[in-house]
């Protein structure tokens, strides 16, 4: 009889080997074949084991729980001039986790480590909130928490928040939110793609021009009519725009910007980035900075509000770091309301001031203006500009997200802030948010003074082109999502905390400033993900290109990897969520990763992501759904804030 054994294959396992998903005594004397065919064992399984540093799933590739954990030290060494040592060293106290049921991987078809860069700022962000806590409520073992599923749902969040059901590219939608699209130059395709990457006249070389929330300015740039009804093919609109576009070499395309004060950049390689003037400031600047406003330097330090909402504290629930803290946010689209979004989220009352008269892309109203209040006011008009003032005296943050200088024009600089807080014997927080970023040497700063929105920043950083190069292209390609967005705004968020925390313990008024440019510089900074993983993303994405590429509803011909330099934001991140729907489906579990409660404001059911932080002892999380721009009114003030969610249900319970 023969034997049933045959001998073992010749193979070799090309997998990450870590000793730390074993367990037990003797762990040092565990071979390295071992643990060969112990990972490739776990491989097979698709079952991995806790890490025991991350509290995370042990990933069997690729750990963004460690990735997150790497990138917070490199952060916290990046802002350690910044930020109080009281908010740096509770960096020991952070657990990156997984939502149960999540796998610890990276879940954006991108070639860069966006979950672990925005993981690691929200647990910053959380750790300025647990020192806060720690002086405004006493001294604790407060462990924070950061699940990097609920990092890529907030990353995500534009695309996820929906209205009775109807998210962002659902034409019905349209009906149900205010029209604050003033110019059209989102609901008419044509004029939309005048905020698009395009090709120059030199071979190789790329231009993203950007006609912000007014097309037309940009359009009559290009010699292009504002409005053309001919024009309602995508893939046309896109051809008869870049033959435009075409005529021009970068240099000529920036002229026109810089002489129009129009939104446009060239797309360069991080390489070429890091070579600019700006660049070089830039990869020496911190991600954010938080430092003293010259003029107030002699205010006393302000305790926080000693006051709690009656009911809460007779229930002794969790409490919020900024509950009492009144915050004037004047932005508009993502990046800035992102700011004050996470603000409410800690607590604070936020108050989103906009005008009228000014243009915003319609539903991201129901995205960015959740936890707030929200008032019309145009600073132009003096009766407007008095009810501003009477609210600016009370507030405690104020942030900025409008081009560099424009509330400065309108008496609102940071020493007319400076000004009013020594009068009134109490410090602001200002916090700014732009696209270029401000270095401290004057000589460097060709760009700080421009515009600019998340395509522009991801353009000039080189996070196009390694998009670009990711998918198989000589070209830079806009990564999916708004993300450098989200990101910013957490930048922003762990400033205006920081911000806080100084003027309590130090007083003083503080100035705070990030920008999108900011963010892309600590995001490439990281590095791409290994070789292995990106292949891997490749594959699963549905790489290959030509119709056998399209492998689910909604990703196009060719699928994800179909798309070229010149397709839009909204096609990039319509066929990458159908991907990920795919791929990562438990990212859209609504039963775990949404909030869902009734809006007055927009008279139904809005489902938002949870928050991706939780610190002991604390409540993080919106209690108050979103509303349109404008809808309290102008008399709305300080007093009487209704609260439209439970805590339980802020806090996921």
């Amino acid at each position: 009889m023969t034997s049933a054994t045959t001998s073992p294959p010749s193979w070799s396992w090309r997998g990450a080997i870590d000793k730390n998903v074993l367990r037990g005594e003797g762990l040092s004397n565990v071979s390295r074949r071992n643990s060969l065919l112990f990972s490739a064992f776990r491989r097979w399984q698709r079952k991995p084991d806790v890490d025991p540093l991350t509290r995370a799933p042990a990933s069997v590739g690729y750990s963004v729980a460690r990735g997150a954990q790497d990138a917070l030290e490199r952060l916290s060494q990046a802002c350690q001039a910044e930020l109080p040592q009281a908010i740096i060293s509770l960096r020991q106290s952070v657990e990156v986790t997984s939502t149960p049921g999540g796998r610890n991987e990276v879940h954006f078809p991108t070639p860069l480590k966006e979950q672990d860069a925005t993981a690691a700022i929200k647990a910053l962000e959380a750790c300025a909130a647990a020192a806060i806590a720690n002086i405004r409520y006493g001294t604790e073992s407060r462990k924070i928490h950061v699940d990097i599923d609920k990092v890529s749902t907030f990353l995500l969040s534009a695309y996820l928040t929906t209205l009775d059901g109807m998210g962002k590219a659902d034409a019905r939608i349209k009906e149900r939110i205010p029209d604050t699209d003033l110019n059209q130059a989102q609901s008419i395709l044509y004029r939309r793609l005048s905020a698009n990457l395009y090709s120059t006249k030199n071979p190789g070389e790329f231009y993203h021009i950007h006609g912000s929330l007014d097309a037309s300015v940009t359009l009559k740039m290009l010699g292009l009519p504002t409005h053309n009804t001919a024009m309602t093919d995508y893939r046309e609109s896109i051809n008869y725009i870049e033959a435009a576009v075409k005529k021009h070499t970068a240099k000529e395309l920036d002229d026109l910007n810089v002489k129009h004060r129009q939104a446009g950049i060239q797309a360069l390689t991080w390489e070429q980035f890091q070579r600019t003037p700006h660049g070089k400031a830039l990869t020496h600047h911190p991600p954010l900075t938080v430092r003293p406003n010259p003029h107030d330097t002699t205010t006393p330090p302000i305790p926080f509000p000693s006051s709690f909402p009656a009911a809460r504290a007779k229930a002794r629930t969790p409490r919020g770091v900024l509950t009492g803290i009144k915050v004037l946010e004047l932005c508009r689209i993502i990046a800035g309301p992102t700011i004050g979004r996470s603000l409410a989220a800690h607590g604070a009352q936020v108050l989103k001031v906009t005008s009228p008269h000014l243009p915003d892309v319609p539903f991201f109203q129901l995205d960015v203006n959740t936890g707030k209040h929200a008032i019309h006011l145009d600073l132009t008009n003096p009766h407007d500009k008095q009810t501003f003032d009477a609210l600016l005296a009370d507030t405690d943050v104020l942030i900025d997200g409008y081009r560099p200088g424009a509330l400065a024009r309108l008496g609102y600089s940071p020493a007319a802030l400076g000004k009013l807080a020594s009068t009134r014997g109490r410090g602001i927080v200002y916090v700014a948010e732009d696209c270029f970023g401000s270095p401290t040497a004057p000589a460097a700063t060709e760009w700080s003074g421009r515009a600019g929105w998340q395509q522009i920043a991801d353009c000039v950083t080189g996070v196009a082109w390694a998009q670009g190069r990711f998918m198989g292209l000589a070209e830079p390609v806009v990564p999916p999502f708004p993300m450098s967005d989200y990101g910013t705004g957490a930048l922003g968020s762990a400033a205006a905390l920081a911000g806080l925390y100084r003027r309590a313990t130090e007083g003083g008024s503080w100035v705070c400033r990030t920008s999108l440019c900011q963010y892309d510089v600590f995001l490439m900074g990281l590095g791409e993900l290994p070789r292995e993983e990106q292949e891997r993303l490749r594959a699963e994405f549905g790489s290959g290109g030509g119709a056998a590429a399209t492998t689910g509803e909604g990703e196009g011909v060719g699928g994800f990897f179909g798309l070229r330099h010149s397709d839009s934001v909204d096609e990039v991140g319509k066929r990458a969520l159908a991907g990920m729907r795919r791929v990562v489906p438990q990212l859209f579990d609504e039963q775990k990763m949404m909030h869902a409660a009734w809006s007055e404001g927009f008279q139904g059911v809005v489902k938002w992501p949870r928050e991706a932080v939780q610190v002991d002892g604390l409540r993080i999380g919106h209690v108050r759904t979103a509303r349109p721009n404008g809808f309290d009114g102008v008399a709305a003030g300080w007093e009487e804030w209704e609260e439209d969610v439970t805590v339980e249900a802020a806090n996921g319970k």
